[in-house]
Parts: C-alpha cells; structure tokens; sequence
C-alpha cells in the first residue's frame, strides 16, 4: 500500500495550491507534515513563473486541527526533543511567511493550534461561517515557543493573544474576524470560490510589486531579537509533570490535574 504524500501540491497556471493531507486526523500536524509543508514553500518561492499560494487542508472538516498528539512520546518526550522539533517548525513557518509570492489560507473547518499559527503566518486568511479557532495548548501543559508566537503576536497584538493563549477557548468565525485572525468570513459553501477569487485577484496584478510590497512590510515590522538562551525557555514546558499529565490526560479522554511542577 503506497504511503499517502504528507502534503499535496496541484497547480493551476500560475497559482499553486498547497494541502495539507492527514484528513483522517483533521489534517493534525505530525512530523513529516512540517517536513514536507517547508520544503514545498521553499520550492514555491523560488518558482518565478508563480504568482499566488494558496495553502488549504485535506478535505472539507478542518484546515489543521492542531498537533498530532499521539507522535509526542517519540518526538516531543523532552525539551531537548522539544527543542530540535520545534526549530523545525520554526524553520517551516518562516518557509510560508518569508514566501516570496503572496499566500491566502483557505480555511475550512476546524484551525487550531499548529493550524492557526500556520494560517497566521499566511498573507491573508478567508474562512467559512462554520470554520472554529482557537489554541487550547494550556490543557496540555505546553507553550507556544517563540518561533510560532510571531505570527500570532504580529496579527493580532498583545491583548488578544493573551487571551487566545490564557483563555485556551475555541471559538467561532465571527469572533475569528472580530479578532482579525482572519480576513473575510464567507459561507461554508463559497470558501473555495472566494480563496480562488482572491489568489486569482492577486495573480493579475504585476509580480514583482506583490513581492516588494510583501518585502516592504516585513522590513517595517519590528521583531525584536531574542537571545539563546530566552529562546530555549519556549521548549522548557516538556521537562515538566505537568506537560507529562496534560498529554496524559488528552489520550485518555480525561480532564488533567495540574500541580504546577
């Protein structure tokens, strides 16, 4: 039986379309997927001829409902794990934000946690009427690493974003737009219709403007400088009891009882 392709990749003229592909798991991201979903966007922004990305989910239930959760015994048991897993993620994030052609997440259903940060990191982000947000990590005892909070931050400011992460809420597309996590909120059945709209929009008008004005933003953007040792804080939650009995907790179905330790 041959291996499903962790993300697919289709084009149209002159507009690439990127899938996420785990939808058995609502396209839950595992390890392969950051692999694959970096790699793809590099490969993209160095395709002159593109003119728009559009990055979407597998099927209709979910763009990314967050992490696959039950790879973290093997890939995520510890900070050091933490740490070289998150660098790559780091590393695919920035493969869809530093895309040099401008990039639309089409978002249908669930965007959660991974899911959200990616679609973050996009240059604009249309949803359906159905479609649910949110980042509910603090029940699973970890952090969002400073890597994959930039986006987030950038989008939305500080006092949503500690209420996104505080809060751990889920919740629908019209707070999501209230919030400015995304741009425009359409019906569930016109979502591709509109994303396709806007990349085809985008993809008239002249190339090489679309990429200076994206260059001219990120230059005027301040991101400020965080040392070595304050970013490896960001992996420091996975050496705790607490991650330990969130994950715990969330395979068995349970609610987890944190002690702080």
């Amino acid at each position: 039986m041959t291996a499903m392709p962790p993300v697919l990749v289709t084009r149209d003229g002159v507009i690439a379309t990127v899938a996420l592909n785990n939808p058995a798991k609502l396209n839950a991201l595992n390890k392969p997927m950051w692999e694959a979903l970096g790699a793809a966007m590099r490969e993209l922004s160095a395709d002159d001829a593109l003119r728009c990305v559009v990055l979407r989910g597998a099927g209709d239930k979910a763009f990314a409902a967050g992490a696959d959760i039950s790879e973290f015994a093997t890939t995520r048991a510890d900070a050091a794990q933490a740490k070289e897993y998150g660098e790559l993620i780091h590393q695919t994030m920035q493969a869809v934000a530093r895309c040099r052609h401008p990039v639309v997440a089409m978002i249908k259903g669930a965007c959660v946690g991974g899911g959200l940060e990616i679609a973050a990191m996009c240059d604009m982000r249309i949803c359906g009427e159905s479609s649910r947000f949110g980042v509910p990590i603090k029940n699973l005892g970890l952090t969002m690493g400073y890597g994959e909070l930039q986006g987030v931050l950038a989008l939305v400011g500080r006092a949503v974003a500690l209420e996104v992460l505080l809060e751990g809420r889920v919740f629908d597309a019209a707070e999501a737009l209230q919030k400015r996590l995304v741009n425009r909120v359409v019906a569930d059945a016109d979502v591709e219709s509109e994303a396709y709209a806007l990349a085809a929009r985008i993809a008239a008008g002249a190339p090489l403007v679309a990429r200076w004005h994206k260059q001219f933003i990120e230059r005027l953007t301040v991101m400020p400088q965080v040392p070595p040792s304050e970013w490896d804080e960001g992996y420091a939650c996975f050496d705790t009891a607490d991650y330990r009995a969130g994950v715990a907790a969330f395979l068995a179905k349970h609610k987890p009882e944190f002690e702080g330790r």
